[in-house]
């Protein structure tokens, strides 16, 4: 069975204080760090995927070890449909991750790069946005339409994204197939009525924002 890339989100709340600390903030240069839920384990999101608390605890630790330790544990706004994080979209970079019951909390911090500023300005405005975690693996379908995340699962990254799909996030899936191997992006993905003027402007302003 061919892997999928798995992209699941939780809203992200971010406290009236900080918002209130970037907007009175007179230097553009300070770095902000933003705390969240990034996961949850056992929990049917709103693609009715289901990450088990064995396998999403396996992939946070290595994570932590492997980049967040190293400060490496880059993300990017939107979710692209790639297994490869872009240096040149990078927007934050997750600096801590633990459990609280079945809860993947995370600290992010906003970097001073082209996206981050994108960031850290929708976050000024009190927009509300969600956490996207990347990864590739495969699922079973259950009988009752659970879709279980299979032990194969390995954890990419985290994305800042305007849609997401755990409980308390906004999202759903558009498959794509990229290198043989089956991409499920689950932002929310227009119907096929609206694939008009809104995301015609959208696409094209990702594509001016690519080539800053």
């Amino acid at each position: 069975m061919q892997k999928q890339l798995l992209i699941d989100w939780i809203p992200f709340s971010v406290k009236p204080e900080l918002i209130n600390e970037l907007n009175e903030s007179s230097n553009k240069n300070k770095v902000f760090t933003v705390t969240g839920v990034l996961q949850r384990a056992d929990v049917k999101n709103h693609n009715g995927r289901v990450y088990s608390h064995t396998v999403l605890a396996r992939e946070a630790e290595k994570y932590l070890r492997e980049f967040v330790e190293d400060r490496r544990g880059m993300g990017e706004i939107d979710h692209p449909d790639s297994s490869v994080v872009s240096l040149k979209n990078v927007s934050h970079i997750v600096t801590e991750m633990h459990w609280e019951g079945k809860d993947l909390i995370g600290s992010c911090q906003i970097l001073p790069t082209p996206s981050g500023n994108i960031l850290k300005e929708l976050l000024r405005s009190g927009v509300k946005l969600g956490i996207s975690s990347r990864g590739l693996g495969t699922v079973n379908e259950q009988s009752d339409g659970t879709i279980m995340v299979q032990e194969d699962f390995e954890l990419i990254a985290f994305d800042f994204v305007s849609n997401p799909s755990t409980h308390g996030a906004f999202m759903q899936p558009k498959g794509v197939t990229i290198n043989e191997r089956k991409f499920l992006a689950e932002g929310v993905v227009p119907p096929n009525n609206a694939s008009n003027k809104f995301y015609s402007a959208e696409a094209l302003i990702r594509d001016i924002l690519g080539n800053l």
